[in-house]
């Protein structure tokens, strides 16, 4: 049994979300969704890197008459903040403490351990900041011994 959420189908995402979804390519949701029950090993739920998403800020902090609703892409989260990819294309970082609340509008990548392409950048990415960092140790010690044994 599927949860339920806004995308379902193209049909169903408001217009800002399916315009991002076709610049996106299209992928097909009915294949994405959310599993809350079942066997545990095929669960699957959560907010996904590409996800399309509402959040609800805080009007205490906003300026008056500014639409408490940012609507976009999820881009990417940190401890202190949410990164996305707004309606109007813009990159906006905000912080988690203005946050009330966020909605899932519809997910555009497969679960995080399903995602082939997602596990590859990443592990990619690890080897690339590996030799980063063993190229930084190099030069702050001012010595290249790299080429020694034991």
């Amino acid at each position: 049994m599927a949860g339920t959420r806004k995308g379902k189908r193209i049909d169903d995402l408001p217009g800002w979300a399916r315009r991002i979804h076709e610049e996106y390519g299209s992928p097909e949701l009915s294949d994405l969704q959310d599993v809350f029950h079942g066997p545990l090993l095929e669960r699957r739920s959560g907010l996904r890197k590409d996800d399309l998403i509402e959040i609800l800020l805080d009007a205490r902090a906003l300026p008056k008459d500014v639409d408490p609703w940012v609507r976009g892409m999820l881009i990417g989260t940190s401890r202190n903040a949410v990164e996305i990819l707004d309606e109007s294309g813009g990159f906006r970082s905000i912080a988690r403490d203005v946050i009330v609340e966020v909605r899932l509008v519809t997910h555009l990548r497969r679960p995080y351990i399903e995602d082939k392409e997602l596990l590859t950048f990443e592990k990619e990415d690890f080897r690339r900041r590996s030799s980063m960092q063993e190229e930084a140790e190099r030069s702050a010690d001012g010595s290249d011994d790299s080429h020694l044994w034991g």
